[in-house]
């Protein structure tokens, strides 16, 4: 019986090893972030080791909120040898901007809504009128009519 690393891994191993669905593993291989494995003479898929550390670069650079294509060039600049931190960085650098800017519109969100929270009336307040969520009152909801 020959063992695994004898062997390589099969798809549902390597998927398992990473925590992936093998559909995952088939589309990372489809799109060309993982190299098309070798095949047994059954057809089955023999996937070097090296394919686990390559899935956990994907996993976290995509934790990171790095695109496919991102990724894919990481991929592509590290498969030559060459060291891929001076893209990385302008990557990073790039999503670091969108985090920032996304953080800020959270912000602006949180602040708003506080805003009406704080501006509701207690909990005896009349009924909403019709259309609306709450009653036509200073803070209250802004698309209140009040011509009813």
């Amino acid at each position: 019986m020959t063992t695994t690393a004898e062997r390589g891994l099969r798809i549902a191993e390597l998927a398992r090893a990473v925590g992936v669905p093998t559909d995952t593993v088939r589309y990372y291989e489809r799109i060309g972030l993982l190299p098309p494995p070798r095949r047994t003479a059954g057809g089955y898929r023999d996937y070097d080791p090296q394919a686990v550390d390559r899935l956990q670069f994907i996993q976290g650079a995509q934790r990171l909120g790095l695109r496919l294509a991102d990724i894919g060039h990481l991929l592509s600049v590290r498969d030559t040898g060459t060291c891929p931190c001076e893209p990385a960085e302008d990557l990073l650098r790039r999503r670091l901007a969108e985090v920032d800017a996304e953080i800020a519109r959270l912000v602006a969100l949180r602040a708003e809504m506080v805003a009406m929270a704080d501006a509701l009336p207690a909990s005896d307040c009349p009924p909403p009128v019709p259309g609306t969520w709450c009653p036509p009152t200073e803070g209250g909801d802004p698309h209140a009519r009040t011509d009813r």
